[in-house]
């Protein structure tokens, strides 16, 4: 029992690199719903200067990654940079000795990736990577079903993250290559991929159909995972569905698991959404019942666990995300490009 003198532990100082729509709009508000504190910002857009003034009175503003690195007043540093720059700058990181949190990816291609969890394995310094879509309800719910056999044994699965964005936004993801980190394989499919790996196990092969319509990069595509296991699942992300599909449909052998939207998404299967804390609808033919009951599911749970594994005897161990994870899904998007390029089923070889 602590004695009456002890003082509560300080929290989790936070260097956060990019103060965009992922820098602000999601990494820096679950830091701060997750009880850390943003201790310093790099950022050169006076715009988002002033937002940072405004949201995060007490944190330090920097100009770049160096001038952070070499300030000092940080315990953990979070990449919320464009996905181009996040090897070089993650390596940077780890030279400096500091924690680092990599929102996905953590590289642009499994080899890359690779370079930057070995690099961090040797100088001891811990490294997760931000795939803040497993604190969903989603993916509980999705673990409930599967794990309390709802639909029997699980043959199918198709997961979906689709968009009516004729119009592209303007911004670095929709103006580079997928070279340079831009593209939906990078994006959305990293979180779709992932889940399905924790659901269903490694992927062997894939064969994918891969199309960049309004952007230069991919922004309409399709992957087919067959896993070790033998599952298949049918990974979908687009910006131009005019009629987005459902979050997750799950074919097994006593019926069906869906769930029609999530959040405020646009979907053409309204009728799907979830009912109260019910996640999706176990459907068997013109009959169909709540999905699993989610309460507990808070993303801000990942920042949670990064500051518990900081404070931990082993805070590799216990980081929320084995960035070893997020090499396998980058294997699987490799191949997938190999599949679209030459239109053929491509083994997965994830690089160890």
């Amino acid at each position: 029992m602590p004695s009456a003198t002890s003082q509560p532990r300080p929290p989790v100082r936070v260097g956060l690199v990019g103060y965009g729509s992922a820098g602000r709009g999601i990494h820096a508000r679950l830091i701060a719903s997750a009880g850390l504190e943003v201790g310093a910002v790099v950022t050169g857009n006076p715009e988002r200067v002033a937002q940072v003034h405004e949201d995060h009175p007490q944190a330090r503003i920097v100009g770049d990654l160096e001038s952070l690195l070499s300030g000092g007043g940080v315990d953990v540093v979070v990449l919320a940079s464009p996905s181009g720059v996040h090897r070089e700058q993650a390596e940077a990181v780890i030279a400096a000795g500091l924690p680092l949190v990599v929102d996905k990816p953590l590289a642009t291609d499994a080899p890359l990736a690779l370079e930057v969890v070995e690099l961090a394995e040797r100088a001891g310094v811990p490294l997760t990577v931000f795939n803040n879509r497993r604190f969903d309800p989603e993916l509980p719910a999705l673990l409930r079903v599967r794990d309390e056999g709802l639909i029997g044994e699980i043959w199918r699965a198709e997961y979906r993250w689709d968009r009516w964005r004729p119009v592209p936004k303007q911004r670095w993801r929709e103006k580079v290559t997928a070279e340079q980190g831009g593209g939906l394989l990078l994006d959305l499919h990293t979180h779709l991929i992932d889940q399905a790996v924790i659901l269903h196990g490694p992927v062997a092969t894939v064969y994918a159909e891969i199309d960049a319509r309004t952007t230069v990069a991919e922004d309409d595509t399709f992957v087919a995972l067959r896993h070790a296991s033998g599952v298949v699942s049918h990974v979908w992300s687009s910006s131009v569905n005019g009629a987005p599909g459902p979050r997750a449909r799950v074919n097994g052998s006593e019926g069906a698991y869906v769930i029609g939207k999530q959040f405020d998404d646009v979907s053409a299967f309204t009728e799907f959404a979830n009912e109260g804390d019910a996640v999706g609808w176990i459907v068997r033919g013109d009959e169909r019942e709540p999905g699993p009951v989610v309460t507990d599911a808070d993303e801000s749970d990942f920042y949670r666990a990064v500051a518990a594994a900081l404070a931990s005897e082993d805070p590799q161990a216990a980081m929320p995300v084995d960035p070893r994870d997020a090499v396998h899904v980058l294997a699987v998007i490799d191949a997938a490009r190999v599949s679209a390029g030459e239109g053929r089923v491509v083994e997965v070889v994830t690089p160890t």
